[in-house]
């Protein structure tokens, strides 16, 4: 019989080669395809816009550096047997006039590189941030290297596309000639492309110097996250870090997980962001690591697929190698769902996933997993608060632990604690059963008036841990344990 492939393994994988003005960049994705987990992502900064931005052309040795970046990945690719490779190029190879031999030499390596239109860009763009956040309305823009593209996005589809000449590499030249003419040459920008914004909305950030910008902003708040993806602000609360990060003078402090030329990027960045937030008027901010490539892999995914929820698409696939299941988080989601109606939401059951799968880490390192798997493991198709209640849950699971929690600003007051019941209820049926989805079914978790009991149809099951664990949850919900 023939072993199954694992959804991580390079014959199931798909590679996406992202001809950028800045950068050319191959991601290799494995995983679940509503979820997708990056095996590689490897990236050349060969700036081939900067010359377009001044003379119109590629430069030769911009271009000799990418079509050597691109033979190794060429190479790399058909050793590891990847099926399928889809190339896209973008603003610098769509703006210049010797473009189209660029790409003639590109496709004499083996590729098959699809030139995107600006709308085409700003489209698949709001694809990729449509599949981080399926309800996402409102605005996208995604700042390149050579361009800036902004499209409205609602009801799962995305409109009015347009590409702005405003990518990172054109900004200091535009930036050096004053402030007054950068806001007026932004506005007359929007203004010839006929692009409004009705005020309120959200405005989802892409792109790299926008990650960048969001770190520096997480930095300056003493945020409790490093992930900038589903980082949210007010639009008010943005523009104030905004406009402080793009004061000209000395660049910003280096930042952990930030590079130099993204570092240098960022008040830049900052300033168009200014203006943005003057001009469209957004109610709220959000950044999304998921953009272009991300779109272009989501588009070619079923209906079906598409509608799968994202967060417990990808906890499922985390926690599986943990011997943790659907038919358990299932079956364990139904025993406490009475006593903890969180567990009945996608957000709740992907919580009750991780604190099954904290049961089968070794004890030692338990205290650290609201942290590592709560706030640092990156999860698409959750925001703030969600990060929040996956810490507090998993926290509940794994025990008191110590000090302040650093997720506490991150959700209310209520929510954590619906959130930590979700977690004590976890750890006493992972207790009780040992996650065994045959031994939860032979129990039930009642609450009757003021008690909270826990039945079985035999009785020896609920020993003096799972004693305890009913009590100390029945004392959170303000029970008693009986």
């Amino acid at each position: 019989m023939k072993t199954p492939l694992s959804v991580y393994s390079w014959e199931q994988s798909r590679a996406i080669i992202d001809i950028g003005s800045n950068t050319v960049r191959l991601v290799v994705y494995g995983g679940p395809p509503r979820a997708p987990v990056t095996l590689l992502n490897e990236k050349v900064t060969a700036k081939l816009g900067k010359h377009v931005a001044e003379t119109g052309k590629l430069s030769g040795k911009a271009v000799a550096g990418v079509l050597a970046a691109l033979a190794r990945y060429k190479a790399l690719i058909d050793l590891a047997g990847v099926p399928r490779v889809d190339v896209v190029a973008t603003a610098a190879a769509r703006d210049a006039s010797n473009g189209a031999a660029f790409l003639e030499k590109v496709r004499e390596i083996g590729f098959a590189p699809r030139l995107l239109s600006g709308v085409e860009e700003a489209e698949t763009s709001a694809t990729g941030v449509l599949g981080a956040f399926p309800d996402a309305a409102g605005i996208v823009g995604d700042l390149g290297g050579g361009s800036l593209e902004l499209v409205d996005v609602a009801q799962g589809g995305s409109s009015h596309g347009v590409s702005l000449p405003l990518g990172s590499l054109r900004l200091p030249a535009l930036r050096a000639k004053g402030d007054r003419v950068f806001v007026r040459e932004i506005g007359r920008m929007l203004g010839k492309a006929d692009w409004v914004a009705e005020p309120g909305v959200d405005l989802y950030l892409v792109g790299g110097s926008m990650r960048a910008l969001a770190r520096a902003m997480m930095v300056r708040l003493d945020w409790p996250l490093e992930d900038t993806h589903g980082f949210a602000l007010d639009a008010g609360g943005a523009l104030k870090l905004a406009r402080l990060l793009a004061r000209r003078g000395p660049g910003p402090h280096p930042i952990d997980g930030v590079s130099s030329s993204r570092l240098a990027a960022i008040p830049d960045a900052a300033a168009l962001l200014a203006v943005l937030l003057q001009r469209l008027q957004p109610g709220r901010v959000v950044f999304s690591s998921w953009g272009l490539r991300e779109g272009v892999l989501f588009g070619s995914l079923s209906a079906e697929v598409q509608r799968q929820d994202t967060l417990l698409a990808g906890v499922m696939a985390f926690v599986g190698p943990m011997a943790v299941d659907t038919a358990m988080v299932d079956a364990a989601a139904a025993w406490m769902a009475d006593v903890v109606p969180m567990a009945n939401t996608p957000l709740g059951r992907a919580a009750v996933a991780l604190c099954l799968a904290a049961g089968r880490v070794e004890p030692n390192l338990r205290r650290n997993l609201p942290g590592d798997w709560g706030l640092a493991k990156r999860w698409v198709g959750v925001d703030n608060a969600g990060r929040a209640v996956l810490a507090a849950a998993l926290r509940g699971s794994v025990g008191k632990g110590h000090g302040a929690e650093p997720w506490a600003r991150l959700a209310s007051p209520v929510m954590l604690e619906q959130a930590r019941g979700l977690g004590l209820a976890a750890r006493l049926c992972r207790r009780m059963s040992a996650a065994s989805s045959a031994v939860i079914a032979a129990t039930r978790l009642e609450m009757d008036g003021g008690i909270l009991r826990l039945s079985s149809t035999v009785p020896q099951l609920v020993g003096d841990g799972s004693s305890r664990d009913l009590k100390e949850l029945a004392q959170h919900l303000g029970l008693t344990a009986g």
